[in-house]
């Protein structure tokens, strides 16, 4: 098992939570944690540009199967 994080990330202008998602843990899946991370953030469907991103820490198996991942609760469920 993998675990990443503690850093943060500057979004770049056209950005979104799924690309960075993509790029820091490679899988879009992992978008629902970026926004719980970044609650102040969630209402905004692309970035502007230098906003800074706080990378939780995530477990990413090392032979995971897609269908058996449940993030965290949906941040926009609790807005």
């Amino acid at each position: 098992m993998v675990e990443l994080s503690g850093f943060v990330y500057r979004c770049s202008a056209g950005e979104t939570f799924d690309k960075v998602a993509l790029n820091i843990y490679d899988h879009e899946k992992y978008a629902a944690d970026l926004m719980n991370a970044n609650p102040g953030y969630v209402r905004r469907a692309v970035f502007q540009g230098d906003e800074v991103l706080s990378l939780p820490v995530v477990e990413i198996p090392e032979n995971e199967n897609e269908n058996e991942y449940t993030p965290s609760t949906a941040p926009w469920k609790t807005c």
